[in-house]
C-alpha cells in the first residue's frame, strides 16, 4: 500500500485522542484527522467521513447505521471503543466488507461514577459546593446511606460492584431483572424481589442493564410513581432504558425526591433540555467511562489495531502482485 490511507477519530470532545497513545507508528503509512466537534446531521457526517478509509468512533457518540454506511464506499475499517456499540450496524458493514475491531475496556470507571453521584445526591455535595462559592453556609440536609435500602436493576458486572459499594456502606441491597435468580442475587449480597417491590422499597433505584429491543423502555411510567417520595432514581447505562418524559414529569411534579443521571435518549444534551434547568436533577455528561486509564486502552488498542489491519492489508497486497 503506497499511498497513505485517511484515518478519522470522531468525537474527541476533550482533545484528548492523540495525547493518549502514540500514533506516530503510522504516520508513514497514514495521515490521521481528528474531530473535536459533534455532528448530528447525516448528510454533515457523509460529506465529511467520504474520503476515509479507516473511522476511530468512541463508543456510542455517532451512529454508523447501513444508510450512512452505504454512503461511504472508502470505508474499509471502522475501530469502535469497547467491546460492544450498540450505534454500529454490524449486518450491514459486514455486508459492505467493512471490518470492525474493537478495543479493550477498563470496568471501574462507570460503577465508580455511580457511587459517586449517589454519595453526592443524599448529600447535596455539588448544591452546597455552589452554594459556598456563592456565599452560603449549610443551606441543606442530607441523607445516611447507612440502614437504607437500594434497589439494583441488573446484576451484572457493574450492577454486581454497586451491590458490593453498598454493602460497605451498610445498606439493604434488593435487586431484579428479567433473568435474575435468586441464587444470583445472593452470591451479590443482595435479595431477589419482583420490579414492583423494588421501586415501592428502595431509597435509591440504580439501573445497570445493557441496552436491548427488550430493555429499551424498561422503566415506565407506571415503575416511576411507585417510587417513595423521599426515592432518588440513578442511570448511569442508556438513556433509552427509562421513559425520559416520565421521569421528566414526576421530578417535576416532585413525585420523587430527585434523580442522578449521566446518560440521555439524546446525547450530547441539548441545551433547551428540562434536566438542565431542574434543581433536583444531578446531570454528568456520560462520563462513566472518561477516565484516563480508560482513554489509554481505548486509543492505545485503536492504534494496534490499525497497525494490524494496515499489516494484513500490506500481505494481502503483496501476495496478489506475486
Amino acid at each position: 500500500m503506497n499511498e497513505k490511507i485517511k484515518i478519522a477519530v470522531l468525537d474527541d470532545y476533550q482533545q484528548a485522542a492523540l495525547a493518549m497513545a502514540d500514533w506516530s507508528v503510522l504516520h508513514d503509512r497514514a495521515d490521521i484527522t481528528v474531530f473535536h466537534e459533534h455532528f448530528d446531521d447525516e448528510t454533515i457526517i457523509m460529506d465529511y467521513l467520504l474520503p476515509f478509509q479507516v473511522i476511530c468512533v468512541m463508543r456510542e457518540r455517532t451512529p454508523l447505521q447501513r444508510q450512512l454506511l452505504s454512503k461511504l464506499p472508502n470505508l474499509k475499517l471502522i475501530v469502535s471503543t469497547g467491546k460492544r456499540n450498540a450505534s454500529i450496524d454490524i449486518e450491514a458493514a459486514e455486508e459492505f466488507g467493512i471490518t470492525i475491531k474493537p478495543t479493550g475496556y477498563v470496568q471501574s470507571g462507570a460503577p465508580e461514577l455511580t457511587w459517586a453521584l449517589i454519595m453526592n445526591i443524599a448529600r447535596h455535595i455539588s448544591l452546597e459546593n455552589a452554594n459556598l462559592h456563592s456565599g452560603g453556609w449549610q443551606t441543606t440536609i442530607g441523607t445516611d446511606l447507612k440502614g437504607k435500602t437500594i434497589g439494583i436493576i441488573g446484576l451484572g458486572n457493574i450492577g454486581s460492584k454497586i451491590a458490593a459499594y453498598a454493602k460497605v456502606f451498610d445498606m439493604k441491597v434488593i435487586a431484579w431483572s428479567q433473568n435474575l435468580t435468586s441464587e444470583r442475587a445472593a452470591e451479590c449480597g443482595a435479595l431477589l424481589v419482583t420490579k414492583e417491590t423494588l421501586l415501592r422499597e428502595a431509597d435509591f433505584v440504580t439501573v445497570h442493564l445493557i441496552l436491548s429491543s427488550r430493555s429499551r423502555g424498561i422503566i415506565t411510567k407506571d415503575d416511576l410513581v411507585l417510587m417513595k417520595p423521599t426515592a432518588y432514581f440513578i442511570n448511569t447505562s442508556r438513556g433509552p432504558l427509562v421513559d425520559e418524559d416520565a421521569l421528566i414529569a414526576v421530578l417535576q411534579q416532585q413525585k420523587i425526591a430527585g434523580a442522578a443521571l449521566d446518560v440521555f435518549d439524546t446525547e450530547p444534551l441539548p441545551l433547551n433540555h428540562a434536566f438542565r434547568k431542574m434543581n433536583n436533577v444531578l446531570a454528568t455528561p456520560h462520563i462513566g467511562y472518561v477516565t484516563e486509564e480508560t482513554y489509554k486502552v481505548f486509543y492505545e488498542d485503536t492504534v494496534k489495531n490499525i497497525q494490524e489491519w494496515l499489516d494484513a492489508v500490506g500481505e494481502r497486497t503483496h501476495l496478489q502482485s506475486t
